[in-house]
């Protein structure tokens, strides 16, 4: 094959370019069968590295980057810090880079893989559902943790941290959400068929499309229309801690008490949700364990094990004082 070419020799061997690269440099990070494979290839093909990208190579950091969509989410500031130290314990600096809401995920990552000279990244938070085309763009070893993926989109060949979004009983996400939205609106759907409940469409409301999602303002406007309807229920699900939160405040202006009028759920377990009176009951995210199982993911991709996993975790019920038995 003439003119070989470093993504040749990726394509051949079945592994990325920043993998063979950590052959050709004698990373001691990559895996020893891989690097054998690799250099076994290499010789076959008579392949010559180009010298320019090799000493670029070299220059390469040992920074991960942590890409998060949704700076303010108290639930993701709450991990921040376990990224920081779990990566310091790899050995590994931490770059934190917020991702605004308007941006497109992959370019913002692509400019800063080659800015940063980045070992990998993980992304938080946020919705992915670009082509698998358009993530291998991004050119180094990356992680999705808790990235909202649409339900209906093909599913990615890329490694994942997740919740599972569908064993949970709502104020759902906006209309058009397909993604958390979508799934915890299906499980909510699936919960009451189980027990024989028959849903009725009036109870299930949707997020302002020109209010934050997930915020305390989304889950007060909701609510106050949901309680000026008229409609009768016993009990509010709502699809964030934060969200119910702002149910609270309108449940109270309505005159209203909980748990003895309305039963209010969240899902997160935040810190702040143990503090409000009465104190949320929540579905917990085991937020140490996803944060570790995205660094392991990565630190495996880095090391040369092409192998993709998909993690899914199980939110824990946090039974507390703002649910009633009926």
């Amino acid at each position: 094959m003439a003119n070989l070419t470093i993504k040749d020799i990726a394509k051949i061997c079945g592994v990325g370019i920043s993998t063979v690269s950590r052959a050709i440099n004698d990373d001691p990070g990559i895996n020893q069968n891989t690097r054998k494979r690799i250099l076994k290839v290499i010789k076959e093909y008579n392949y010559v590295p180009n010298n320019s990208a090799r000493n670029l190579k070299m220059t390469e950091s040992n920074t991960i980057a942590l890409l998060i969509k949704g700076i303010d989410n108290q639930f993701f500031q709450g991990m921040l810090k376990i990224f920081e130290e779990e990566l310091k314990k790899h050995e590994y600096t931490f770059l934190l880079h917020a991702v605004g809401e308007d941006q497109d995920d992959v370019s913002v990552a692509v400019q800063l893989a080659k800015e940063k000279r980045l070992k990998g990244l993980i992304f938080l938070g946020g919705q992915m559902d670009y082509l698998d085309t358009r993530l291998e763009e991004i050119g180094v070893p990356y992680v999705l943790c808790t990235v909202a993926v649409n339900m209906t989109a093909p599913k990615r060949k890329c490694s994942s941290v997740s919740i599972d979004d569908k064993k949970i009983a709502m104020i759902s996400g906006k209309s058009s959400d397909q993604a958390v939205g979508g799934l915890r609106l299906k499980g909510y759907m699936e919960a009451l068929a189980d027990n024989g409940i028959k849903v009725n469409e009036n109870l299930v409301r949707y997020m302002k499309d020109d209010i934050p999602e997930y915020s305390v303002a989304n889950g007060y406007e909701v609510t106050k229309e949901l309680l000026q309807s008229k409609e009768e229920f016993t009990a509010l699900y709502a699809i964030s801690d934060l969200t119910a939160f702002g149910a609270y405040k309108a449940i109270s202006e309505a005159g209203k008490k909980i748990p003895d009028d309305y039963s209010v759920l969240g899902f997160d377990g935040i810190e702040m949700s143990k503090y409000f009176q009465p104190s949320l009951s929540t579905m917990k995210q085991p937020c140490e364990q996803m944060v570790k199982s995205s660094i392991d993911l990565l630190m495996d991709l880095i090391n040369g094990n092409e192998e993709k996993k998909q993690l899914i975790f199980q939110a824990e019920l946090l039974e507390r004082d703002s649910v009633k038995e009926i």
